[in-house]
């Protein structure tokens, strides 16, 4: 098989279905978003104006709200999940508040998963469920945890009550022919995380994979950790389901290494970061048969290669062991044009209400700025299909 020729810059398949309007928009928050000064600028006024009780909602949900996010409900992304899947283009609901960090907390985090997966499994749309373990139990126990520090029978107790809640939503998920993603988290407790995702994977990754773990290959021990993964899956006779990305912490990460006086975990620079993604993308493909693999990436020269990859090894575009992934709002001239192809290709489509998914939003708008070109390669595209539409 021979794969064809991607055109990335296929601006009139990237933005289908988006509208002028929704097009303007995306315009503004990108260009804001390329000058660091007005993403932090318009954090801090944001966040004031909300403690002033002003009436600034409306604002944010016409702006960033719209450009990154489905609705306030799940019910409210409805529109977005068919118009994304009227061109092939599948959703990953991502219920994007940090609850309270109580058990109280953790038992919502976990109901409003159990409704996501009720929902997905009435809507063709939706193949994955994403669970991010921060939001169903205590970081703080889980970092404890992974250092080997002596725990409490209380505290035993809460860690174990978290993978529990993991647990009762994988199994729903599975019974509903649903995939579930365990996003990808701190060092200081991924391996708490890592340890939950691979038991889950051992108990219902036997037949197929329905869990995926994720791989930060900004780690430079992420690829090495990742072949281990494979081996121990192949070892123990289940799937290994891999979603694979660069990493999303690594301001945060550099600053509490060299904060407590240890090597940093990040990589040195983009070059090896990138060099280890797309050796991640050769090895998955190389063990493809034991394996589903998410690339999970902005990136449109990894794209390019795991679609080289795929066919260099007669995997068909439609196999649904391999997906592709990227955000609601970003990398849509990826997103749509691989869809268009007849390539898996998913959006996590963050959702809940404006005020309680802003945290998110502004981390959004963070790693917009920090990510090289990133902003500018989004507000390119935006501007020639505006062009390209007017001259229509």
């Amino acid at each position: 098989m021979q794969s064809e020729p991607i055109n990335f810059d296929d601006t009139a398949t990237a933005f289908a279905y988006r509208t002028n309007g929704e097009l303007k928009n995306s315009h503004f928050v990108f260009t804001s978003m390329s000058k660091p000064w007005m993403v932090k600028m318009g954090t801090v006024m944001t966040n004031l104006a909300l403690k002033l009780k002003l009436p600034v909602k409306g604002i944010i949900k016409k702006t960033i709200f719209n450009q990154f996010c489905g609705g306030e409900s799940i019910k409210d992304c409805s529109k977005m999940i068919n118009r994304l899947g009227d061109h092939n283009v599948e959703t990953i609901l991502d219920y994007s508040v940090e609850g309270l960090k109580n058990e109280d907390g953790y038992n919502d985090t976990k109901e409003e998963a159990l409704r996501v997966i009720d929902f997905a499994s009435t809507n063709d749309h939706i193949p994955f469920c994403v669970l991010k373990l921060s939001g169903l139990g205590s970081t703080d126990l889980m970092t404890k945890a992974q250092a080997k520090e002596k725990l409490t029978e209380v505290e035993k107790t809460k860690l174990y009550n978290a993978e529990l809640r993991v647990d009762e939503i994988v199994k729903k998920a599975s019974s509903k022919g649903l995939m579930v993603m365990i996003d990808g988290e701190e060092s200081w407790f991924q391996s708490f995380i890592d340890g939950v995702a691979y038991r889950m994977m051992e108990k219902y990754n036997k037949d197929r994979p329905v869990v995926y773990n994720t791989y930060q290959l900004y780690r430079h021990d992420m690829l090495d950790r990742l072949k281990r993964a494979q081996i121990e899956a192949e070892v123990n006779g289940y799937y290994l389901g891999a979603k694979l990305v660069r990493g999303a912490y690594m301001e945060k990460e550099r600053d509490r290494a060299e904060e407590m006086g240890y090597e940093s975990p990040i990589h040195k620079n983009k070059e090896r970061v990138d060099k280890d993604y797309d050796e991640a993308l050769r090895y998955c493909m190389q063990h493809i048969d034991k394996m589903g693999i998410c690339a999970g990436t902005h990136n449109e020269n990894s794209s390019k290669l795991l679609a080289q990859l795929m066919a260099e090894h007669g995997i068909s575009n439609k196999d649904n062991r391999v997906f592709f992934g990227q955000l609601l709002g970003m990398s849509d001239n990826i997103s749509f044009k691989l869809a268009d192809m007849g390539y898996n290709v998913a959006k996590y489509v963050p959702y809940g209400p404006v005020e309680k998914v802003l945290p998110y939003l502004f981390r959004r708008a963070e790693e917009n700025t920090s990510i090289a070109g990133q902003s500018g390669r989004e507000y390119t595209l935006v501007k020639k299909e505006l062009r390209r539409r007017k001259s229509a």
